[in-house]
């Protein structure tokens, strides 16, 4: 060995021995939530703690960004009595009450509900079980009121309104912070250890990160320590004509593997040979897959691939040596200030058009996915693979009540969905066919409105998030780090999934 290379060795060990003293050194003498800059050192300190050599069981959250603002004011709506508020408001984009999916929930606040007609598999996974909605959620500082928000009373999260801002807040759930992680990175550098570093037999380590994307770069998997793992919808992406266990490959990571007495170098050197190498690994575990025949086809749209990539390399993971997954999908066109309603053939009806067509996508995609999971638990004689793995949604807001005349414009507060699981009320992942969270009072100027029919949200994305963190493996003890903003809230633990 040179001395370049016992140089850079010696260097090596001293950065490790120093980090996981100073992590030790950390947790003891200060408040785990005041650290939150400084991941590395708990995951030093994590590194070097006593526990368990893998986390018990496999579990997978899938998140999907519906990018632009969702108009959850159509994508859930009220029958019944409430009926007539929300036709007078939304005017020209009102849906037909006849027509709506009727949900009928286990536990009720008064109203009823339907989804939009073209999401028939959401009330179907609804009515049996295995989805349930949580109403009116977005980022918060603090519990806010409309006398508060009119008046200025507590802080606000900065720039409402705005699309960047605001998919910020809802991936990161810090919102008076400078956006360094996300909460799914946060997350990934708390139980990553466990799957790697932790793990003394080399062979059973986790082969890929534990947070992967299928929609490029994320706030929301950005972690300090933990890495996003960009897959695309047909697979790892290769360096040209490298396919797994090809001389090609061989070779390309041998010359990777060399040391060329140049730190800088050989440190290139190692992330090539590591990007090669996992996605050779991922290509190979989910190869079987490729000819897989879905019971329920996945629809060939943006969100029906990824879903379907997603249920892939849910299939392979025993081969990926992988215990927890995060996943990140996303569609865009959700931003519907015109052409949100209507098309050629039907113009001006409010059943066709842009939205109309997203929520078809959604509700075909997820009911597929859905079904996906079920086939694979059947396949792999594996029953308990159905309650674990559960899709959530996020988007950057819900949209105005009243309509533009031909859209929506940018809200605040929004309604969204959790699903998976078995449907079983008390053993199955997400407590379904329930609703959850306080739907708001259909009124311009009523009690949950800004001014000009934004929610006010009445659950924050912190209560949200925080809730299916705690199903995923996030103890008491890391909450805080996870989610500092979460004691500032009434219900750490909002009752929609079974632990």
């Amino acid at each position: 060995m040179s001395n370049i290379d016992q140089d850079r060795n010696s260097l090596l060990r001293t950065r490790r021995g120093f980090l996981r003293q100073a992590g030790c050194a950390a947790l003891q003498s200060i408040a785990i939530s005041s650290v939150i800059r400084d991941f590395r050192l708990i995951n030093s300190a994590l590194a070097q703690a006593s526990g368990n050599d893998s986390l018990p069981g496999y579990k997978a959250l899938v998140c999907i960004h519906l990018s632009g603002g969702n108009d959850c004011n159509n994508f859930i709506v009220p029958r019944g009595s409430a009926y007539a508020n929300y036709a007078a408001a939304r005017q020209n984009l009102a849906i037909p009450q006849s027509l709506l999916n009727s949900i009928s929930p286990l536990n009720g606040d008064g109203n009823e509900y339907g989804f939009h007609p073209n999401c028939p598999e959401l009330a179907a996974l609804f009515n049996s079980g295995k989805l349930a909605t949580l109403f009116n959620v977005g980022p918060l500082l603090y519990p806010t009121n409309q006398n508060q928000y009119k008046n200025k009373l507590v802080a606000l999260p900065p720039q409402l309104f705005s699309h960047t801002d605001q998919v910020t807040h809802w991936q990161t759930s810090l919102p008076d912070q400078p956006p360094r992680t996300g909460w799914g990175g946060r997350i990934a550098d708390i139980l990553q250890p466990y799957q790697k570093e932790l793990i003394t037999d080399e062979s059973n380590k986790a082969k890929i990160s534990l947070c992967t994307s299928l929609a490029g770069a994320n706030t929301f998997e950005v972690g300090s320590v933990a890495q996003q793992f960009h897959v695309s919808t047909s697979g790892a992406v290769t360096l040209n004509g490298v396919t797994a266990g090809s001389t090609r490959e061989a070779t390309i990571r041998s010359i990777a593997q060399t040391p060329q007495q140049n730190l800088q170098v050989d440190t290139f050197g190692e992330i090539l040979d590591g990007a090669v190498a996992t996605g050779s690994i991922l290509n190979s575990a989910i190869a079987s897959t490729a000819s897989t025949t879905w019971t329920t086809l996945f629809p060939t749209t943006t969100l029906g691939n990824q879903l379907k990539m997603v249920a892939r390399m849910i299939a392979g993971r025993d081969t990926l040596k992988i215990k927890r997954q995060i996943f990140f999908v996303s569609v865009g066109g959700y931003d519907t200030h015109t052409a949100q309603l209507g098309n050629a053939a039907n113009p001006g009806n409010a059943l066709y058009g842009s939205h109309a067509d997203l929520l078809n996508e959604l509700s075909e995609s997820i009911g597929a996915f859905q079904a996906a999971i079920e086939q694979l638990a059947v396949q792999t004689s594996n029953a308990s693979l159905t309650d674990s793995v559960v899709g959530f949604t996020a988007s950057d807001f819900g949209r105005t009540l009243p309509t533009n005349g031909q859209g929506s414009d940018h809200g605040w507060g929004s309604h969204h969905i959790i699903f998976g699981g078995t449907g079983n009320p008390s053993t199955g992942a997400v407590r379904g066919q329930r609703i959850y969270g306080t739907f708001p009072v259909l009124q311009v100027n009523g009690p949950d409105d800004t001014s000009t029919g934004r929610w006010i949200p009445r659950t924050s994305v912190d209560e949200y998030s925080a809730t299916l963190a705690k199903w995923f493996g996030v103890n008491s003890t890391y909450m805080p780090v996870v989610f500092p903003n979460l004691t500032r809230f009434a219900l750490p633990d909002l009752g929609f999934m079974n632990a």
